[in-house]
């Protein structure tokens, strides 16, 4: 399966310079699907260099590791030295919490160890590097983070980068908002001359739109999007991380500004480096918040799946309606587009982690097993694999950020991980496909992803007591499949799983890989908003062959994901590099095709690597 081709494509020998400019724009590495992320709050992982502890300001470090205000010593370095460790458990993409240079002050006690009270966006944070090293990006080329996007290249590992656009710093020791250039002081909030922040205090009412867009959250200086040059400042700092090498950015505080400068930034974002993927934080958002759904849908970004996370704390942590409760979050995947693209999790440094919610290991474990083989791209907290958590409180911030202390490659979720990162990569079902249940109660659930002839089949069960199916449809081919977690036989026969026996706290995962799709270029369509019937079909039709020249029956078929979405992979030989015309059409057994009222669609394929479509039907 052709997934990804290299930012710089390689060019046809024939094409003139604007065809090669236009192979670039249309030829892009762009899938993230397949990843497993691993979040890191920097500070708490790992102390790789113990001489840049003290930082800038030692009175902002604690060496006794209990004011969990301070910093305590994590750093760049410590990433790197435990880069084998996370390549071992099936980490293949790191999330860094932001690594810019922050104020070197104290607030009410607080720091800005976690990285959010932003200095300087075209610095590193000089705690996250070696003492007295170069930080700034703009003048060296050989920092502690070039060497760490060395070392994830050389493991084919990615680099996701922490951003924040909505503010700077709060009102600590008198400087306010005091924002830098690369050293050069270009605002200050008390000294706001050419309005590069808002003034209108506080957000009061949480529920006025307006005040959460254009008032501060938490004191913190609020910048004003309106200015271009605040505008371009920030585009240019993001550009000099993703020009070193970073393939993803994960968005902070995105229900904090107005849409449309999501759309112009991602937008400029993706001109700059069209393989980039983009997520951003919207706390608590889905269905509940309908203006979070508009913002995944027209953004021009992905989100963190809260609505998943809070429905899985809820129905296995707390046990409130079991996996009944899971399942209404799967029940509403058709209000997103591309829903396959949100990054689910359990946990993070925002909310308590779920051990403090459900301190049962083997329940954690099924959480975790549950979003590595469930739709969307899963993001696991740092130490997890390693039941790492701190219950002070109910374990909400800043407890939910402790210092990482074991190392275990044996134990059970790092075991699991590894495994079910490997079939992420491996069974195109699990990262592209439908997520469809077949089996819920309040403690078994068991699905199918399927993506073409791809299939996986997963059945849980969270009770303390094991459990019997009598029968259980998997939508595989006949035969006998070994579970990649236990090593236990499964036989199906037409399809289904008779007499499934599951032990208590247990999971199967049963997979089955089909024929890939292959070609010199290939198109990832995507279409939302079509209505469709059971029996229907989603199809792609064109003036090319490999959509076959405008005849109906010929048309290139896309596979249901969920009643809002139909995707697939299409391959281009004989039209790569060629310009074509396609639209889309509903295949209907009993009734004549249903086209689109458009236009044809246009584009100009690449000559080889990875296209992405993602189109809206037209009535």
């Amino acid at each position: 399966m052709v997934s990804t081709a290299p930012d710089s494509q390689k060019k046809h020998p024939t094409l003139s310079k604007l065809e090669e400019e236009l192979e670039f724009l249309f030829t892009r590495a762009i899938e993230f699907r397949k990843e497993t992320i691993y979040f890191i709050v920097v500070d708490r992982f790992h102390d790789g260099d113990a001489n840049n502890d003290a930082g800038p300001n030692p009175k902002l470090y604690d060496p006794t590791r209990t004011v969990w205000t301070k910093y305590w010593g994590g750093d760049l370095q410590g990433v790197i030295d435990k880069l084998d460790y996370l390549q071992g458990m099936g980490v293949t993409a790191i999330w860094l919490t932001p690594l810019f240079e922050q104020i070197e002050e104290e607030l009410f006690e607080l720091t800005a160890m976690a990285g959010y009270w932003t200095k300087d966006f075209k610095k590193l944070n000089p705690r996250l590097v070696a003492s007295g090293e170069e930080t700034s990006l703009v003048k060296s080329k050989n920092t502690c983070f070039d060497r760490l996007i060395a070392e994830l290249d050389k493991r084919g590992m990615k680099m996701i980068l922490d951003i924040i656009c909505n503010h700077s710093s709060p009102d600590a020791g008198g400087k306010k908002g005091q924002l830098f250039d690369d050293g050069v002081l270009i605002a200050d909030f008390h000294n706001d001359e050419k309005g590069w922040y808002h003034h209108y205090g506080e957000v009061e009412d949480w529920s006025s739109q307006w005040q959460v867009q254009n008032e501060e959250l938490a004191g913190l200086a609020d910048f004003n999007e309106n200015n271009p040059e605040y505008r371009d400042y920030i585009k240019s700092a993001i550009k000099l991380w993703i020009d070193r090498g970073v393939d993803a950015l994960r968005v902070d505080t995105v229900k904090h500004m107005p849409l449309w400068f999501w759309q112009e930034f991602t937008s400029d974002i993706t001109n700059h480096k069209p393989s980039i993927f983009i997520f951003g934080e919207w706390i608590y958002s889905g269905p509940n918040d309908p203006e979070s759904i508009e913002f995944v849908n027209k953004s021009g970004m992905s989100i963190l799946d809260y609505n998943l996370a809070v429905a899985i704390r809820r129905g296995i942590g707390y046990n409130d309606g079991g996996f009944y409760t899971v399942q209404s979050a799967f029940d509403q995947d058709y209000l997103y587009k591309s829903v396959t693209e949100l990054v689910t999790f359990l946990d993070n440094h925002d909310i308590s982690r779920f051990q403090s919610v459900n301190g049962d290991g083997d329940i954690l474990r099924l959480a975790v097993n549950l979003i590595m083989t469930a739709r969307g791209i899963p993001c696991i907290y740092y130490g997890t694999e390693q039941y790492l958590h701190n219950d002070t409180d109910g374990g909400g911030e800043p407890y939910n950020r402790p210092m990482m202390e074991k190392w275990d490659t044996n134990s059970i979720i790092y075991k699991d991980m590894k495994v079910l990162s490997n079939l992420r990569r491996e069974n195109p079902a699990v990262a592209l496909g439908s997520h469809q249940q077949r089996y819920v109660s309040q403690d078994i659930y068991c699905y199918v992803r399927r993506y073409r002839d791809d299939r996986c089949f997963v059945g849980i069960n969270k009770a303390y007591v094991p459990a019997l199916i009598a029968e259980v449809s998997t939508d595989f081919p006949d035969g006998t499949y070994t579970c990649l977690l236990t090593g236990r036989k499964f036989n199906i026969q037409n399809g289904l799983l008779r007499n499934l026996q599951l032990e208590a706290k247990d999971m199967i995962v049963l997979s089955y890989v089909g024929e890939p799709v292959k070609g010199q270029t290939i198109v990832m369509a995507r279409v939302n908003g079509i209505t469709t019937e059971y029996g229907e079909t989603v199809a792609v039709t064109g003036d090319c062959p490999e959509l076959g020249n405008w005849e109906i029956e010929k048309a290139y078929k896309l596979e249901y994901i969920n009643q809002n979405e139909w995707f697939g992979e299409i391959p281009f030989n004989e039209s790569a590099g060629e310009p074509i015309a396609y639209k889309y059409v509903v295949l209907r057994d009993n009734d004549a095709p249903l086209r689109e009222n458009i236009t044809c669609r246009r584009w100009i394929i690449g000559y080889e690597g990875t296209v992405r479509w993602e189109d809206d039907w037209n009535k």
